[in-house]
């Protein structure tokens, strides 16, 4: 196995030990990319205070995939054949985190967007009982048939990030893990999705059909899957 790096912020003194115990478990927000070899790099974000006032803790899961333990990171331990990793690494750091009594499954929240909503569908088809919250924005999810269409203008050079599917060991490890095609009949948490219509990167057909997919699917009586999908915008 490999050691996963997270960075974590929360309000000083919130998971300090209260009368010789550890204070109990905290609403939690964990956030994960893990591709293209992008460090997501620990850095001031206005947008997370109101997070940090309200008691939660914020934690960034430095996933392989990423580029923040080096080029091997990347090219050897997250991308083609060996992109799981990805999402195994972000569902360990969210074990950690509960088992840690950081916080629990059921006040735990994850997030990512475009590559980082194709982690999000992927650990949600693959634990979804860890999570209470999931949002992903602009998600990659259908990977199997935007990967399979040529005629798609950025398809092709995708091919480097996840394999040729004309090539069947690609083909079928990348179906092993497509959000939309591993969607099962199970109780899933609440989930956003959002997307943007003229999206140039993610057509904002994905996380349309995903959505539907998972409302079908969804077994829960107690959680939603709600899609926001803006008119006037594109991936950013």
């Amino acid at each position: 196995g490999a050691k996963i790096p997270m960075s974590l912020v929360c309000l000083k003194g919130l998971l300090d030990e209260e009368g010789g115990k550890k204070a109990g478990p905290r609403p939690c927000m964990l956030y994960g990319y893990g591709s293209y070899g992008i460090c997501v790099d620990p850095g001031f974000d206005a947008h997370l205070l109101p997070y940090l006032d309200r008691g939660m803790v914020y934690c960034i899961a430095n996933i392989r995939g990423g580029g923040e333990m080096g080029r091997h990171w990347y090219e050897e331990q997250g991308k083609y054949l060996n992109k799981r990793n990805t999402f195994t690494d972000f569902i360990a750091c969210a074990d950690y985190l509960v088992e840690e009594g950081i916080t629990s499954s059921d006040k735990l929240a994850i997030e990512g967007r475009s590559a980082g909503g194709l982690l999000m569908g992927s650990v949600l088809n693959m634990r979804p009982d860890l999570f209470r919250i999931a949002v992903a924005g602009v998600p990659f999810v259908d990977v199997m048939n935007t990967m399979s269409d040529p005629s798609i203008p950025l398809t092709t050079g995708e091919w480097e990030e996840w394999g040729n599917p004309n090539e069947w060991k690609y083909f079928d490890y990348m179906l092993s893990y497509s959000p939309y095609d591993n969607v099962r009949q199970v109780p899933y948490p609440d989930i956003l999705i959002t997307a943007g219509l003229y999206d140039p990167r993610v057509a904002y057909w994905e996380p349309a059909k995903w959505a539907s997919k998972l409302r079908v699917n969804n077994t829960s009586l107690n959680s939603q899957v709600l899609l926001k999908m803006d008119l006037e915008v594109g991936h950013f």
